[in-house]
This record gives structure tokens, sequence and C-alpha cells, in this order.
């Protein structure tokens, strides 16, 4: 039952994980622990750096037993985030510097703790990629640990999450989301720090548990045993909701459940538009954790797999090794399925640990991606070997990221072919030659995509950097974000000479970016001709069934009409008309894109995160 008598909160994150859940809070508080501060006398100096050692040592028993735990019961994939977490716990920056404070400032080991992990997490603050900037809870929780080790409290208590219980916290530790999302007795999770790639939401979407993060001060303005309804997609969160209100999540969760049921049962059906045109979905993933939702949905390969997550909480580069198991994995899991690797979209701002003085200006625009990569030889041509030996193990394409001409993708290929030719002559096996393309995501690219298409074995294209590369904005920047149309004319023309390109050159081309997943411009790209679309899990059975109830000319007739348009805005609104006119019947709750784009339904609190979008490309 509601609570009439209480005033519904609305809260607004993150849709971290997809799904819809109704259920009483359950409060995870962990609080953070508060540090004493003690100046140390000379004689205290020695015991105090023993005393560091031994909480260090337990920490790293306590970790490797978790480490174990869960690789029983989840498999190593979570593990993996608590080997990184014991790494840091060794890792010079803070070991030497913990010491050195102790020694040199006599100050006690908690305080010194402390201190140096506000600096390291200063370094990540800097850090204009999402995906490195959320390792900053990693520093946290590796501090949290040691602290608590010293001052002799408890870690690691597993707690009982009442059946169906929504958790809400501050935040959750790798471990806390792994031990209780197996548990199976939760509802979701709501969290008030964390984004896309937080460990929440990672082990949220493994175990397709609907979950929020980023929720402002969720964990202080919910309660235990309010009532709570949440949207794991749109990211909203009603706190002891009206009757009416509960009505309407109970129902959209029960045809959100409908929706899911219907997509296990077509998940095997093609997408295919009425008048025979097909597109392949594909999905995109991080971790190998998300594969088996990707073919619970029906993906038919992997259109995008980020690598720089190797470079995960790590001073020093992954070995050939450590790639190769990787790469091997993930090819083998999907089973003979196209698998699309990007090679290392590193450099600028996303290498965790650049001092200062090492920062660019403008990292958006400066030594990253393939230009990082063929500025730094050796460690390109290790991920190569990597990928050439694991192509052995599957259905490998390798694509390049950030080409912006003809030298560059000509550059790449020679680094790779050298690559197989040195491990040729070392006798190691490589498979057979597979497809190399390159990420179109710059008007450079688009412009010469006829010159591109020539020298690359397939197009994906990005559509994050590239439409904010063309109309020249920063959409993380808030005053002009607005500005950022996926429906403007110059990008439409700038798809449409991309695919007019692939196909003078009979190379497919595909969408790897946000666009791709939302339904708002599924017809659009069918009407473009893109062979293949790439996304989260949970956007392909929307995505499918819209393919498979118009015909491409249809699609076509829309896009002509729209072309003629002029304003974003006009071409947008056109669309979005469109579609409910076609679609508003068939629409689930919850489906990204024609309800997504402008959630008027649900205003921001003021404590509230605006919702983004989970395709990164």
């Amino acid at each position: 039952m509601s609570s009439q008598a209480t005033p519904t909160l609305r809260l607004l994150g993150i849709g971290a994980s997809p799904g819809v859940a109704v259920g009483h809070a359950f409060i995870l508080d962990r609080k953070r622990i508060r540090t004493p501060k003690l100046r140390l006398a000379e004689a205290e100096v020695e015991p105090e750096r023993m005393r560091m050692k031994t909480a260090i040592d337990l920490s790293d028993r306590q970790l490797a037993e978790l480490k174990e735990q869960i690789t029983r019961t989840e498999g190593s994939d979570h593990a993996l985030i608590l080997e990184a977490h014991r790494l840091m716990l060794h890792d010079p920056m803070l070991v030497d510097e913990v010491n050195r404070l102790i020694i040199e400032d006599r100050i006690n080991a908690e305080w010194a703790v402390r201190r140096v992990a506000r600096k390291i997490k200063h370094l990540f603050d800097n850090i204009p990629d999402e995906y490195f900037r959320e390792r900053r809870s990693d520093v946290d929780y590796v501090a949290d640990r040691i602290i608590r080790n010293l001052m002799g409290q408890v870690v690691d208590e597993e707690v009982e999450v009442p059946a169906e219980a929504i958790v809400v916290a501050h935040d959750l530790s790798p471990a806390d989301a792994a031990l209780m999302a197996r548990s199976g007795r939760v509802g979701g999770f709501v969290t008030d720090l964390g984004g896309q790639t937080s460990h929440t939401a990672i082990v949220a979407r493994a175990r397709e548990t609907p979950a929020v993060v980023g929720a402002g001060r969720a964990s202080e303005q919910i309660s235990p045993g309010d009532l709570v309804a949440m949207d794991g997609i749109r990211g909203v969160v009603l706190v002891n909701p009206s009757d009416e209100q509960l009505a309407v999540f109970r129902e959209e969760q029960r045809r959100y459940q409908e929706s899911e049921r219907l997509a296990l049962a077509t998940k095997d059906l093609p997408a295919v538009s009425t008048d025979g045109f097909q597109i392949r979905l594909n999905g995109n993933i991080e971790f190998l954790e998300e594969i088996p939702s990707l073919l619970a949905h029906g993906a038919e390969g992997i259109g995008l797999y980020r690598t720089e997550f190797m470079f995960l909480d790590r001073k020093t580069a992954p070995t050939e090794e450590e790639h190769y198991r990787a790469y091997r994995q993930v090819l083998e899991a999907m089973g003979g399925r196209p698998v699309t690797i990007r090679t290392l979209d590193l450099g600028g701002d996303k290498v965790p640990g650049k001092t200062k003085h090492e920062k660019e200006p403008n990292p958006a625009m400066g030594l990253r991606a393939i230009r990082y990569c063929l500025s730094n030889r050796e460690l390109f041509r290790t991920q190569l070997r990597a990928l050439l030996r694991a192509s052995v193990h599957g259905n490998l394409r390798l694509m390049f990221p950030l080409i912006c001409g003809v030298s560059e993708l000509r550059e790449a290929r020679s680094e790779l072919e050298a690559c197989r030719t040195e491990l040729g002559r070392a006798g190691v096996p490589v498979g057979k030659r597979f497809p190399v393309g390159i990420m179109v995501e710059t008007p450079s690219a688009a412009t010469i995509a006829d010159r591109l298409a020539q020298e690359a074995d397939f197009f994906s294209v990005g559509t994050n950097d590239l439409i904010q590369y063309s109309l020249a904005i920063d959409r993380q920047n808030r005053e002009v974000a607005y500005l950022y149309r996926p429906l403007h004319l110059s990008v439409l023309r700038q798809l449409r000479g991309i695919i007019d390109a692939g196909r003078a050159a009979n190379i497919p081309v595909s969408m790897c970016g946000e666009m791709a997943g939302d339904p708002l411009y599924t017809l659009v790209l069918l009407a473009l001709g893109f062979d293949e679309l790439s996304m989260t899990s949970g956007q392909i059975p929307v995505v499918k069934r819209f393919l498979r109830r118009v015909s491409r000319a249809a699609a076509m007739e829309l896009l002509q009409n729209a072309m003629e348009l002029t304003t974003a805005e006009e071409i947008e609104r056109y669309v979005r008309t469109e579609m409910d006119r076609r679609f508003s019947e068939t629409m689930e709750p919850g489906a990204p894109g024609v309800g997504n784009v402008e959630p008027t339904d649900h205003e921001p609190s003021e404590h509230g995160t605006p919702p983004s979008g989970r395709n990164t490309a």
C-alpha cells in the first residue's frame, strides 16, 4: 500500500540498468569512517609504519578471499575489479606516499591514508572521460578498507536484504553490489553517486536488476521502509507514491516484463522491414559479463567492444598476454558471431595518473585514440599482436578510432601487418585475415569517406563525437548541451554521404553511437540504409520491433520530407510527430527515444542529475 499521508518525493538520477521496480527501501548505511588525526613522537614512527604494513596485508587477504568467493558464484569478471583493488593496495603512489607522510610529517597512518587518497582522487577529478573519472570511487573503497583495518573495525559485513527490497545507498562498493545482486532478493538499486560505468551500474546490468545512480541525496531523503517506485531507464525514483502513481508504475512494471518476455520470444527473428531490408542489430559492451544479456536480447554480434578497461586502476600497461586473454574470452563467448574490437581510445586525459604538467589543454582534440597509439608504438603493437593471436578463436573485426585521414589508416594497417609478420616468423598461430575498419567520427573523415572507403573494410559511425565535432559543441557543457542535435541537417547530410561512400566501395556501414539505439531515429537510419546498428542490450528489442513494422519505402519518404525542412527543431518535431503517429500504440514504457529525448513527464529534482545515454562511441 502507498503512504497517502506522506508527500511523494520525486528524484531524478541516471537510468543505469533498465527495468521498473516497486518495493520498500532498504537503506545500506556504509558511513564513511571518521579519520583520527594524531601527531607521532619520533619513537612511534617505525611502529606506525609496521601498523600500516599489517593493515595492507590484512586488506589484501580480505580482497583475495572476496575474489575467490565471488568467482565461485559469479564468474571471474566482477573479481577483476577486486583484483584491481588489490593492485591499488600495493601501488607505490599510495604506499610510498603514506610512509613518507608518517616519517616526514609524523602523522598517524589513518590520516596519512586519507590525505594520499584525496590527492589521488584529485587526479581522477580532472579526467573528462566518465569511464575513468568513475574510478575515483575505487580509491575511496581501498582507502576506507585500509583505515577500517587500522582501527580494528568490521569489514565486509554481509547484509541480508529483504525480498524485492529497493537498496538505497550513498554508493556501493564492488563487493557490496556483487554480493547483494547474487542473492536474487534485490528489487533494484538507488545510489546517490555513480554513473553509467560505476560498479553498481555494471553489476546491475549484468544481473538485469533495475538501477538508478547519481540520484543526489537519495540516501538521506529516503527512509527505511519507504515505498519506492523506480524506473531504471528514465532514471526516475518516486518515494511514497500516491495510489494513482503507484498504479501507473505497477502497470509499467507489468508492461516492461511483458516487453522482456516478447523480446526473448522474438530474439531470433531478423530485424527486417516489411519490404525486406534487413539490418543487423549488434551490441555495445565494455565487459565480458554483459554478453549473456546481449544474447538474451537478440544481439547478432558485438558492434563495439571498448578495450580501455584494460587500463583500469593500474599504472602500468597490460601485457600482451592480458590483452590476448580478454579478447579470446569475448570471441569464444560470442560463439562465431562477429565481434568488432576497437583498438585503444586512450590518450589526452584518458590515461589515469598523468600529472598536471602532462595534461593537454584540450584533450578531446589532442593526442588520443589512433594518434596516441601511433605515438606509442610499442603499446599499440602489444594490443595488435594480442588481437592477431586472439583472432584464431572467433570472428574478429578490428576497428581503429578517430581516423581523420588516409595516412593514419595506412600507418595503422602497416603496424598490423608488421605484427602479423613478426608473429608468423616466431611460429605463433594467427587467424585468417579479418576485416579492418574505421570509426567515422570526425567531419574530416565524413568528408573524405569516399577515399577512406577505398582502404577500409567497413565503416562504423561514432555519432557522439561526429555530432559534437560537426556542431562544435561540448555536450557535457550544460550551457551548450541543448545544441546537440542528431537530426541537424548537417549531420543527416554527413550520414548520407558516409553511406553513399560505403555503397560505392561495396563496404558495410554501421553505427555504434547513441543515435543507433534511440527508437526516435530508427526510421531515419533505416531510410539512410545502414547495414548494422549497435547498441546496449535493452534497446535491441524496441529497435527491432520498429524495424519489423514499417517498410523502408515509407521510411525513405519520411526522411525525404524531413530533409526538406531547415532547422533541427523543425526536423525533430516532424520526425517525432511521425513516430508518435505510427508507433504510439506500440510504445512500451520506458522505451528510450520517442519518450526519452525530452522527458517532459518527469521534471528534474534539484538534486537530480539529468539522465545520460549509455552507449559510448
